[in-house]
């Protein structure tokens, strides 16, 4: 196939304004060659186009659909029954994370269902998702499977107080070891029976209810500093030797406990990598709690104002704040994360960063500046600003015309997408091998060229 008809046949396959009879047109050809597995990704298939789907003989296409992150739970869950395992893996797993992309999970009911596949390879891929509802997780806490048990180890907090019991004393030590984990921030005895376990010494140093005893013996044995400088129990006196200690990495950890005073805090010998994005539990944790978000985003400490920018919930006289905070990563953390993020933000992420995923995160963003982008961008030298201007409500024909022609292939393939641009050049850009794809992707393509895509395609009628 010529390469440009391969291009527009992919962009035809991404094209919201596809017509049903053309879409399963490309379900049936998909698995050939040159079939655009996309077709299986848009969001809304119609039942026709779910039916030729579930029904298709090549069972690649049933798991590009079993992991479409844009299909309906209740559409993919009637895969559950697949006679190929690599396809009820495919629905066990599940769609990958994306940024903004939220996907609904599987009914619990499949989700069982599918942990009782005779096929591990099933069982252990609904294990490994990332797309598990809460309830579901919490329900494995009885399960003979260990390694369910050790994943409703992760649904803690929603778990009553015997099943927590009956957790941290599962005869399975990965289990064990979790829930012990999981409980010892309210037990010092448990706390003390990780303290011997090297596998889990260290995270029971950071988070366990400590003995003042086993805090002053591992201070004296240097045992995980770093770890223990993190400790809530930590006694005030350990926490003042720490913040002297020698090692920059466990001054720098009690630099960010949550109950220093600022003037304390800045009172330590530490320095913030320059891309430094550590997590800082206590903020992580309190993302959506006002008074958490306050003491961090006010902070002097730049990794507790980075924290800070990662919650969506920040208050606006918070995001205020952090929005003309001088930190890059402050700004770019508030691009990714928060639906509110200034428009100049937006731009300025976007004019550091272009190319990065931080710049990408920033002109997609919903409050990503539109109006006045063609006044200003349309005869800016650098291509990438150019392509800015499509983006303007107030950008003519004539002008998205002519970025068509740009000499920045980013460019032209935005001005190609547009659907203002002119039906002539639109048509010519679709035997044009760099904006082929766009082209067909463009809503105003009419339908008989669609079909006409198709065709020259070799795609069957």
């Amino acid at each position: 196939m010529v390469a440009y008809h391969a291009s527009a046949l992919d962009g035809v396959a991404r094209n919201p304004a596809l017509p049903t009879p053309l879409l399963l047109r490309l379900i049936a050809f998909y698995g050939s060659a040159d079939g655009p597995s996309y077709v299986l990704h848009r969001a809304g298939l119609p039942e026709a186009a779910v039916a030729a789907v579930l029904a298709h003989p090549d069972p690649r296409a049933r798991i590009d659909f079993a992991i479409s992150p844009r299909a309906e739970p209740a559409q993919r869950a009637r895969l559950v029954d697949d006679p190929s395992p690599k396809v009820r893996a495919a629905l066990a797993y599940g769609p990958e994370r994306h940024p903004r992309t939220t996907v609904a999970p599987l009914p619990d009911a499949v989700c069982a269902r599918l942990l009782d596949d005779p096929e591990p390879s099933v069982r252990a891929a609904l294990l490994e998702s990332p797309r598990l509802a809460p309830s579901f997780v919490a329900s494995l806490a009885t399960r003979r499977d260990p390694a369910a048990r050790r994943l409703a180890v992760s649904a803690w907090g929603a778990l009553p107080p015997g099943e927590r019991s009956a957790l941290t004393a599962d005869p399975d030590p990965e289990v064990r070891r979790s829930a012990a984990l999981r409980e010892c921030p309210h037990d010092a005895r448990l706390t003390a029976g990780l303290l011997a376990d090297p596998k889990a010494a260290a995270e029971a140093l950071r988070r366990g209810l400590l003995e003042r005893a086993d805090a002053e013996r591992c201070v004296g044995e240097r045992t995980h500093l770093a770890a223990l400088a993190e400790n809530p129990s930590l006694p005030a006196d350990l926490v003042e030797r720490l913040a002297v200690d020698p090692d920059e990495d466990v001054r720098f950890a009690v630099s960010l406990r949550p109950e220093l005073t600022e003037a304390r805090r800045m009172a330590i010998d530490f320095t913030v990598g320059e891309f430094d994005r550590s997590t800082v539990d206590w903020v992580r944790d309190g993302l959506a709690d006002p008074k958490v978000l306050r003491r961090a985003a006010t902070s002097a400490h730049a990794l507790l104002r980075r924290a800070a920018a990662a919650s969506p919930h920040l208050p606006p006289d918070l995001l205020d704040l952090l929005a003309r905070d001088e930190d890059p990563i402050v700004e770019n953390l508030l691009g990714i994360h928060h639906p509110d993020t200034p428009e100049e933000v937006l731009m300025r992420v976007f004019a550091r960063l272009g190319g990065t995923f931080s710049a990408w995160m920033a002109e997609t963003h919903p409050r990503f500046p539109r109006e006045g982008l063609a006044a200003r961008f349309a005869d800016h030298p650098d291509g990438n600003y150019r392509r800015l201007a499509v983006r303007d409500p107030a950008a003519t024909p004539a002008l998205i015309e002519r970025l068509s022609h740009d000499s920045a292939v980013w460019t032209g393939q935005a001005a190609a997408r547009d659907p203002r641009l002119p039906l002539p050049r639109l048509l010519e850009a679709l035997h044009v091998r760099e904006l082929a794809s766009s082209a067909g992707a463009n809503p105003a393509l009419p339908e008989a060229e669609m079909a006409a895509v198709l065709d020259r395609a070799g795609v069957p009628g």
